[in-house]
């Protein structure tokens, strides 16, 4: 829903970031403001962040070198506001990972246009299953069996699971590489009107973790992403490799 949504605004100018966050408002998403990187680092460890407005030319750490640190570890979706309007400085903005560019000054009823663009394009992403074959292999040495709802070793070994495990596992083998909000994993796992906790699926992480990366120098395959979600990084393919 839209106001479940929370933007953060990287701006050093203040007429700026009240203007946008106005607007933002307005539309009934949650807004948090950062002037620099460091302010914005914060905001991201301690809440969930669903989009970015970023600006270019920072104090410190410039936007662009925020946009390719992000886009490293997220594909949380980032729209850049800059006052520098020229073709090259716009395929270099897109080129280090962002979504998007608009130019200051910007009409507002099309930033608005872009930013749903943007969140809708996400929230599709999220909701599409990226693999769908009855058998997932991933890891280097794990098959997940879709129709028996059983995961083993290569060796034919099964690795018990309760129900609400597979079907976290399930979520993050079908949309490998995608960061996925603890809100989201919710959503896709027990629905949007379950009891569920953010906790819950903490506690469902850790003890996945602990039947898939055992043994000292094993493969990290769930990967904590700072701005409040987790990633699936091992590669999941439909034949074993």
């Amino acid at each position: 829903m839209q106001n479940d949504t929370h933007i953060l605004v990287i701006e050093d100018d203040n007429e700026i970031q009240t203007l946008i966050a106005g607007l933002l408002e307005r539309n009934g998403w949650s807004v948090s403001l950062a002037s620099n990187s460091r302010e914005a680092d914060a905001l991201m460890s301690r809440s969930r962040v669903d989009l970015i407005l970023l600006d270019v030319m920072l104090p410190g750490e410039d936007g662009l070198s925020i946009c390719a640190r992000l886009r490293a570890i997220s594909t949380l979706p980032i729209l850049f506001l800059s006052a520098k309007g020229e073709d090259i400085d716009r395929v270099v903005g897109l080129e280090m990972g962002a979504d998007d560019y608009m130019t200051k000054p910007f009409n507002p009823r099309e930033l608005e246009a872009r930013i749903k663009a943007l969140l809708r394009r996400s929230r599709m992403a999220v909701q599409e299953s990226w693999v769908k074959a009855p058998i997932l292999y991933f890891g280097g040495k794990w098959q997940l069996d879709m129709r028996k709802r059983e995961l083993s070793d290569y060796d034919g070994v099964l690795i018990s699971l309760t129900p609400a495990e597979f079907d976290l596992l399930r979520v993050f083998c079908e949309r490998p590489g995608l960061t996925l909000s603890r809100e989201q994993l919710i959503e896709l796992t027990h629905g949007r009107n379950s009891n569920a906790t953010d906790r819950s699926i903490d506690i469902l992480i850790s003890r996945l973790r602990r039947k898939l990366e055992r043994g000292d120098g094993q493969q990290k395959l769930i990967h904590t992403v700072r701005s409040g979600g987790y990633e699936f990084i091992a590669e999941v393919s439909e034949t074993r490799a």
